[in-house]
This record gives C-alpha cells, sequence and structure tokens, in this order.
C-alpha cells in the first residue's frame, strides 16, 4: 500500500489589536527576536544567527518544548512587507533527517479601518506534509496547532495592548 503527501495542516486565528499597525508590525517583525519568546513561552532558547535587521533572509535558531516534547529547528524569514506581512518558516539544518524545518509561520497586519487605531492581525501556521509516524495522530495534531495559533494573537494582542 502506498501512501502519498498528506494534506497540509493549518491553523489559522486572527484579532483586533488597539494599536496602530506600524506599531503592531514593529513588535511582531522588526523586533522579533525579543518578542516572539513573549508570546509563545513554549520557546526556552532563540539565537539570531545573521546579522542587521530583521528582513527577507535573516536566520534564527530555536529551542522549544511542546506539550512535553523538546524540538530545535532553525528558521529563516521568507518574505517581510513592512507593515504588512512577516513569513517565517523552518529550514532543515545539514546533516538532519528528522524533517524538522517543516514549518511556515505567516503574520498578517492590516489597518482595521475602525474609528480609533486598531491593526488586524493574522496568524497562520502550517505543516506542508506530516511525516509518515505522525499522520494517525492528523487529528490531534490538527486540533493542536488551532489552539496553537488562537494562542499565539491572543498573547500578541495582550502584550501589546498591555505594553
Amino acid at each position: 500500500m502506498f501512501l502519498g503527501p498528506s494534506k497540509p495542516v493549518v491553523g489559522k486565528a486572527s484579532g483586533i489589536i488597539r494599536k496602530p499597525v506600524d506599531e503592531v508590525f514593529r513588535f511582531i517583525g522588526e523586533d522579533f527576536f525579543n518578542n516572539y519568546p513573549r508570546w509563545s513561552p513554549e520557546v526556552r532558547e532563540l539565537k539570531r544567527l545573521s546579522d542587521g535587521p530583521v528582513g527577507v533572509g535573516t536566520m534564527g535558531r530555536q529551542v522549544r518544548v511542546d506539550c512535553g516534547r523538546r524540538s530545535e529547528s532553525d528558521f529563516k524569514v521568507l518574505e517581510f512587507q513592512c507593515n504588512r506581512r512577516a513569513i517565517f518558516a523552518g529550514v532543515g539544518r545539514a546533516g538532519d533527517a528528522s524533517g524538522s524545518g517543516a514549518f511556515k509561520c505567516t503574520y498578517d497586519v492590516s489597518d482595521a479601518r475602525l474609528s480609533t487605531p486598531c491593526t488586524r492581525v493574522v496568524f497562520t501556521f502550517e505543516i506542508p506534509e506530516l511525516e509518515l509516524f505522525m499522520r494517525p495522530f492528523e487529528k490531534l495534531i490538527r486540533v493542536a496547532i488551532e489552539e496553537g495559533a488562537e494562542s499565539t494573537v491572543r498573547n500578541i494582542k495582550r502584550l501589546i495592548e498591555n505594553g
């Protein structure tokens, strides 16, 4: 029996933050290496692997503990449109056959068009393909990713609005 590729596993959440777009994007994108561990408490270590301001090509390494499972992954900024979008994607490391680089996180920000300066944030987390050994747990993984996306937006909102 041949098993083809699995469907991507995607979690998506959005929210309105009562701050202007430039402030929200600065927090998420430009100050990513300072703030990411604050909105994602599963991040135990975060290291910047490249110099200069955050932008396309910026590299980083994270160590996370999710549900008691420790993982380490390298990632790269794939897209960086100031005050609009930042995309981070896992990249495999030399000699790493685990496939642990396969993820993509997208942060979209836009003016919420309300009477006061507010920003709509849409966060999307995607695993393009589940490894074979993970496929029996696909439903659980989908639920965990959806809950994680919602938690991410909630945490970003709380941190930005409360200073």
